[in-house]
């Protein structure tokens, strides 16, 4: 399929692959774990056993990396298995930048697995240059990992300044970008190293796979060693989960661009309102991290916003539990509203502030999600 086609008509047509022979619109699913050699011993398709790869999941691969303009793509069983891999891919004792807000629970990985192996973990506020700048060590600093916007205080990082800090100092630049999905930023356009997706939240978009991916702007000694670490490691995604994320992502732009419109409107109407002390959306006029969306996101701000309430942990809870249409349930990125209280999950090292509730915007009517947030609040 040309290259010249917008990403939505690639995205919905799957690259306009065809099943072979029969000319079939839908993929097969190949259930295969190994594959014949000929009788020299090779193997003439390039396929030997699926933990190294697999035409299921070598498509949900292609069509990503057209996606987010990048050289190539893995895909991984998991979100925290894809991210964790660029971090193994690291050597004891090199030094790593991570932001303070960020996916709680890579975070505890860090510190808990990533530190004690070897890896030494400064964190920073997201999306403060400064404070990045004095933190890399120009020749050890060997990778910034940044989050935009980070989860789930909606902070904004500049990820073309970010890059050319971490380059400066002979660092890559990971980014995070699960929330803003393809559909509203592409980082490697923006000068970054690498693009972390948990698939499991927008790209799959319908609650029912758990998958991780990541996309290369370069196929390097780095991008190597990383795909060697999902092969020997055989942190994989099945087939059927492939093919279930595949369907998914044909979706995601009107899915995405449905719920930024939906969460656009629930953030202007909220903020402002005598029960609430902050909206968290970087849509919002008033966010600090506004103008930087404004340049690295387009098509919306992103499905995603934190309300901060004026009556702290209390009102929040209790406005959690009046919730009817937004379901009370951990992830985000479905069809279906969510409502979590991050800093309750999080525990007592979380950074969220305890007044919190982290709303993830479906597709459903953006009049009956603003007026269940309306009857919660009143039932106050």
């Amino acid at each position: 399929m040309s290259d010249r086609l917008k990403p939505e008509t690639l995205a919905a047509q799957a690259l306009g692959w065809l099943e072979e022979p029969f000319k079939g619109l839908a993929p097969p699913i190949h259930p295969a774990t190994t594959y014949e050699r000929e009788p020299d011993g090779s193997y003439p398709t390039g396929k030997d056993y699926s933990r190294d790869s697999n035409p299921s999941y070598e498509q949900v691969e292609a069509v990503l990396a057209a996606l987010e303009n990048g050289a190539a793509s893995l895909v991984f069983g998991s979100g925290m298995a894809a991210a964790i891999a660029v971090f193994q891919a690291l050597r004891p004792g090199d030094h790593v930048v991570a932001p303070e807000v960020m996916y709680w629970g890579l975070r505890k990985w860090l510190n808990e697995f990533a530190v004690p192996w070897g890896l030494s973990v400064d964190y920073v506020p997201a999306g403060d240059m400064r404070a990045l700048s004095k933190a890399l060590e120009p020749g050890r600093t060997k990778l910034v990992w940044a989050e935009t916007p980070a989860n789930p205080t909606w902070d904004v990082t500049d990820i073309a300044a970010v890059a050319e800090a971490a380059h400066a100092a002979g660092a890559y630049l990971a980014v995070d970008s699960t929330v803003a999905t393809p559909a509203v930023t592409r980082p490697l356009e923006l000068g970054a190293d690498i693009v972390m997706h948990s698939a499991t939240k927008y790209l799959n978009g319908h609650s029912d796979v758990v998958a991780g991916a990541l996309v290369t702007a370069n196929t390097d000694d780095f991008w190597t060693s990383i795909c060697m670490n999902r092969a020997k490691g055989g942190a994989v995604l099945g087939p059927f989960e492939s093919w279930l994320l595949l369907r998914g992502m044909r979706t995601l732009y009107i899915r995405v661009r449905t719920a930024c419109a939906s969460a656009q409107a629930i953030a202007e109407h909220f903020d402002g309102h005598p029960r609430i002390e902050a909206v968290l959306y970087p849509g919002l006029k008033s966010h600090p991290g506004h103008e930087i969306a404004m340049r690295q996101m387009q098509g919306g701000f992103g499905g995603m916003l934190s309300i901060r309430f004026t009556g702290g942990e209390a009102s929040a809870m209790k406005v959690a539990a009046n919730l009817k249409v937004f379901k009370r349930a951990t992830s985000l990125g479905g069809v279906e509203s969510l409502v979590e209280h991050r800093a309750s999950i999080e525990g007592p090292d979380s950074p969220v502030p305890p007044d919190l509730l982290r709303f993830s915007v479906g597709i459903e009517d953006t009049g009956d999600l603003i007026d269940d947030i309306e009857q919660a609040i009143r039932n106050l």
